[in-house]
């Protein structure tokens, strides 16, 4: 088993679940917080239009994804508070256009394309050292991001009329926030792929929120989660060699499972003690 790990390749998966784990747990905090799960959904299934645009005219695949990632999450905050079109309409309408576009341009593109189960179902086994060090980037800006405006982004998440009455600049931080989800989703795609990417971003604050309600702790817990859940997950691909997307999700949703057990026995034990 040991041997694995002298594989620059399982040493570059490794290092990378856990690198987008930690992300992914902070942004999905961020996520489930303000109940902005269906826009991540929305984003992450339009982010095949960049996929299949890319690929048409011949550039990276994963910098159309980005564009359109962002483009798509500005345009659903856009459409939802400048032209009075309802939130889940408008995400909607941006997830269905999304897929279209890239369903459009992929049957246009001459030949096979073959990276794109990898993009769809995710493959760990080819992140390379770039992916990585753009994941350390990213999750250096955004741990400093929490680290500077953390009070207004729990403000904004919370209530974010309170937010614009206590003059917070509760706009810039949601855009802010917006785009730094949009680019998580992106660079997530390749680790997990789109079917499977919403686990990430919603199971270990599902487990966390069994033992916390508070942003901070639910954070930290997410992030312990997350990074435990993947390398167990990985390792688990390894050994019974099925694709590690498949075995990240189902132990993520055996840990749930494991904190919901754990909880109804302790709700019982104080009931007891109360009796």
């Amino acid at each position: 088993m040991l041997d694995i790990l002298s594989y620059g390749f399982f040493q570059n998966a490794l290092l990378g679940v856990l690198t987008v784990s930690i992300a992914a747990a902070i942004i999905g905090t961020y996520i489930v917080t303000r109940r902005m799960v269906f826009i991540a959904g929305g984003v992450t299934h339009a982010c095949f239009g960049g996929l299949g645009l890319g690929y048409f005219l011949g550039i990276s695949p994963i910098l159309m994804a980005g564009v359109f990632a962002v483009a798509s999450s500005l345009g659903v905050e856009w459409l939802s508070k400048r032209q009075s079109v309802r939130e889940d309409s408008a995400i909607g309408v941006i997830w269905a256009l999304g897929m279209a576009i890239g369903t459009l341009f992929i049957f246009l593109t001459p030949g096979y394309v073959p990276e794109l189960n990898s993009f769809l179902f995710g493959n760990i086994l080819t992140i390379s050292s770039a992916d990585i060090a753009a994941f350390i980037v990213y999750l250096a800006i955004l741990i400093g991001f929490f680290l500077v405006f953390y009070r207004h982004i729990i403000a904004c998440a919370f209530d974010v009329d309170f937010a614009r009455t206590m003059n917070l600049p509760a706009t810039a931080i949601n855009c802010a926030m917006t785009v730094l989800v949009a680019v998580c989703i992106v660079l997530t795609i390749r680790l997990i792929g789109i079917m499977l990417l919403l686990s990430l971003f919603t199971m270990p604050q599902m487990i966390a929120e069994n033992f916390t309600r508070h942003f901070r702790p639910m954070a930290l817990l997410s992030v312990a989660v997350s990074a435990v859940c993947s390398v167990v997950g990985l390792v688990s691909s390894y050994i019974i060699d099925v694709p590690a997307s498949s075995t990240i999700v189902i132990t993520l949703v055996a840990a749930y499972s494991t904190a919901r057990i754990i909880k109804s026995i302790g709700n019982k034990t104080r009931k007891k003690s109360l009796q």
